[in-house]
């Protein structure tokens, strides 16, 4: 363990009955010696770690230049995640507490090498922790608000929670979802079990997606097959889970609140497979080179999805030959890659993700299908 301790005056707050909050002052130099910046990637095994977006340099700079100015009033702290190791003293005698804080000194172990990993890590506040880290002010003082937690899931959750005023990007939010397991708001909540499928569609072995979903963490040497962004996918399963006429709407137990989240991704499975199938040329390129694995494409294919699985039992072994089956109808009536969309007069290249285009095409492949299966039956 490390000998070298910062001590600073600190008051507990008596909120948490398990986390300790607690809330002190450090001076500009001294926080990034206490804490690091956990950005978001994933190690060698696919596993998530840690959840921060990368730095704003404008915003950083804007910043930077105020803490270099005279009298500067820096009102804006930050929100640490401490490590089980910092230690409080309460101050003696009974006016130390009021029944909602405590006064006393907080020990915060320091790393004893410039390189080691520091104690803390930032859960609130790092373009201001950057700045601070860069400023002239070396001895300003920051206000911090700490809490001890070292497990990534209690960090994430209250990530997601105070970055609400500037929103974060949705594709970071999404990618963050499964890996929180607290009661979240409504909203994010909403947005969970989507995240959590798309999680799924990227890594497991049967999924004709896997690998394919761009996220915040993928690195630059696999953003050459990511070809998917994770917003289209997620949007499209949200789509369904949301609307009674989606494929996966009736999965959902209104009355108790719960999912049928195995048969949702089975049936997510065998469709989007079947489209593989159906459109090997078309699968897996850029979206600049593919309109089917662009977000115009993603979206409308899911749309198609509610129709087509409707009729499918996805635990049947012949879902997939039967997906593909319906698929035939509209495939030759489709422009990919190359050409003009009979109809739509539009060529290829010129449909674009938004929300005009997405129902233009959504409605021209639905309309394509009921005509098709009518001239069929």
């Amino acid at each position: 363990m490390t000998s070298l301790v910062l001590k600073r005056r600190a008051l507990r707050i008596e909120q948490h009955p398990t986390i300790p909050l607690y809330v002190f002052t450090l001076a500009a130099e001294e926080v990034h010696q206490v804490a690091d910046v956990a950005r978001i990637s994933r190690d060698e095994a696919g596993k998530l770690i840690g959840y921060q977006r990368p730095e704003k340099k404008q915003h950083v700079k804007q910043i930077l230049e105020y803490l270099d100015g005279e009298e500067v009033l820096f009102p804006n702290g930050l929100i640490m995640a401490l490590p089980s190791s910092v230690r409080f003293k309460s101050s003696p005698g009974p006016g130390s507490s009021d029944g909602l804080c405590t006064s006393g000194t907080l020990e915060i172990p320091l790393p004893d090498a410039p390189d080691a990993p520091r104690p803390a890590w930032i859960v609130d506040g790092q373009q201001r922790s950057l700045a601070l880290a860069r400023t002239r002010n070396t001895r300003l003082a920051v206000t911090i608000a700490g809490f001890v937690a070292e497990d990534l899931e209690t960090q994430r959750d209250q990530f997601l929670r105070v970055n609400t005023v500037s929103p974060l990007p949705t594709n970071l939010v999404t990618e963050l979802l499964p890996e929180v397991g607290t009661l979240l708001p409504t909203k994010l909540s909403a947005r969970k079990l989507p995240a959590v499928l798309v999680e799924a569609l990227n890594h497991d072995k049967d999924s004709p997606f896997r690998g394919l979903v761009r996220r915040p963490s993928t690195t630059a040497e696999q953003k050459t097959d990511a070809v998917v962004t994770d917003n289209s996918l997620t949007m499209a399963i949200q789509e369904s889970l949301n609307s009674p006429s989606g494929a996966f709407f009736p999965y959902k137990n209104l009355s108790n609140g719960t999912v049928d989240t195995a048969t949702i991704r089975q049936i997510l499975v065998v469709y989007w497979t079947a489209v593989r199938d159906t459109f090997p040329d078309a699968w897996g390129l850029p979206a600049t080179r593919s309109r089917l694995m662009h977000g115009v494409g993603i979206r409308s294919m899911g749309r198609l999805m509610d129709r087509v699985m409707m009729a499918i039992d996805p635990a049947s072994p012949h879902a997939v030959a039967l997906a593909r089956a319906e698929l035939a109808l509209i495939a030759p009536h489709c422009r990919w890659t190359q050409g003009r969309w009979p109809d739509l007069n539009t060529p290829w290249n010129e449909l674009q993700n938004n929300p005009r285009h997405i129902s233009t095409l959504s409605n021209y492949l639905l309309r394509i299908y009921v005509q098709e299966k009518a001239k069929a039956a």
